[in-house]
């Protein structure tokens, strides 16, 4: 089975729908589809018409009890501003598919055994990045509301792919599709082969114009949200 991997999504409908492209046999969302883009709307639409598994990230979970995201400060003044944005764009049925979000979910697939949730299994805010260091990761594990007996922790939140081992568990992060950190402007994801246990990250190009330009016409600090797209960070 290919198992497409998505991420932080954050109201970027043109990079989500070029990912959703990819060939895969399920796909899985491990958060973050508001904030920071001009269409949440139609993000949650495409996902729910898609029927694809999705985790509640600390934006999601920000815009749907309207409480504090926990972002990191160099981001935080824009999450706050296009929060009300995405307040006046979704309408009840929207926010009420972000408040009955998983946390997490634990699976089996193939054989293999999966933990998928949005930042860490202690806590949707906790970073889990490539510099993280195994101590701080495993110290994440111990305390986790729900064990995680699992072969796979497949996470999102940092918006920095990743794929690295500690003890028996791989740490998978498909990166961000619609709000990049790496550098690439490309919409990032992965595909997991449940046969073989292998990843295939991507970035892929998609029509980041067609996004800056309703950025510029409806959104506060247009100039930084567009800014991002272009840089990759």
């Amino acid at each position: 089975m290919r198992l497409l991997l998505i991420a932080d999504i954050h109201g970027n409908y043109e990079a989500l729908r070029t990912v959703l492209d990819v060939p895969y046999d399920r796909a899985v969302c491990l958060g973050d589809i508001v904030d920071y883009g001009p269409d949440p709307d139609r993000c949650i639409d495409l996902l729910q018409k898609k029927n694809i598994t999705t985790i509640r990230g600390n934006h999601d979970n920000a815009v749907a009890f309207k409480v504090d995201c926990q972002c990191g400060y160099r981001y935080k003044h824009l999450s706050i501003a296009t929060r009300e944005y995405t307040w006046k764009i979704l309408d009840r049925a929207g926010m009420k598919y972000l408040q009955k979000l998983p946390l997490l979910i634990k699976e089996e697939i193939d054989g293999k055994s999966f933990y998928f949730t949005h930042g860490s299994p202690r806590s949707m805010f906790e970073y889990i990045k490539p510099e993280t260091s195994d101590e701080e990761v495993l110290r994440m594990i111990e305390g986790a509301a729900e064990p995680v007996e699992a072969e796979f922790l497949v996470v999102g939140h940092s918006h920095i792919p990743m794929n690295r081992k500690i003890g028996n568990l791989t740490i998978i992060n498909p990166g961000s599709a619609g709000q990049p950190r790496d550098g690439d402007t490309g919409a990032s994801c992965a595909v997991f082969d449940t046969e073989t246990g292998e990843v295939e990250f991507l970035h892929l190009k998609y029509d980041i114009d067609a996004v800056c330009a309703k950025i510029e016409e409806r959104m506060p600090h247009a100039e930084e949200l567009t800014g991002i797209l272009r840089r990759g960070y």
